[in-house]
């Protein structure tokens, strides 16, 4: 696994990711963290999480997709269903991160994957055990964790 400190929303701009992924519930909310930055951002993305059934359980593990051009760059945003509530810890479902890892490597092979620290904030998960999933789905793929500086003033890159 690659790692880099930066803003994955300004580096998927700047053409580093064909695809890009975040953590969603299954509430179509995308109001908390990155999810309400790629809502604000991409509102494709945000779309395409609407064209789901909110509240419906059996979204965790699946995705959906919007593909996204700016500026003549194009990428895939990824809303991945990795848990199913927003509010709450430990609301990451670890089972779900499997799935839809599996799913990406599949769907998106041979792809330059980014995404944040998914389910590791306000999911509540253990970074330690979504990171081993991540490695062992996305395993000979080119994927890279891209690690959110702490300052504000970044977000407007």
């Amino acid at each position: 696994m690659k790692i880099v400190d930066g803003d994955l929303i300004t580096l998927a701009k700047q053409g580093r990711f064909d695809v890009i992924v975040h953590g969603c519930n299954c509430f179509n909310t995308m109001d908390n963290g990155i999810a309400a930055m790629i809502k604000q951002y991409f509102p494709e993305a945000y779309e395409a999480d609407r064209q789901t059934v909110p509240g419906d359980r059996c979204k965790l593990g699946s995705l959906s997709a919007a593909k996204v051009e700016r500026d003549g760059v194009v990428f895939t945003v990824i809303n991945a269903y990795t848990q199913f509530d927003q509010f709450g810890d430990g609301n990451a479902d670890y089972e779900a991160i499997q799935m839809v890892f599996a799913q990406i490597r599949q769907e998106f092979h041979g792809q330059r994957i980014g995404y944040p620290l998914i389910c590791a904030g306000g999911g509540g998960g253990n970074w330690s055990v979504i990171e081993k999933i991540i490695e062992q789905e996305l395993a000979d793929e080119d994927y890279t964790l891209v690690r959110y500086p702490a300052s504000p003033e970044h977000i407007m890159a």
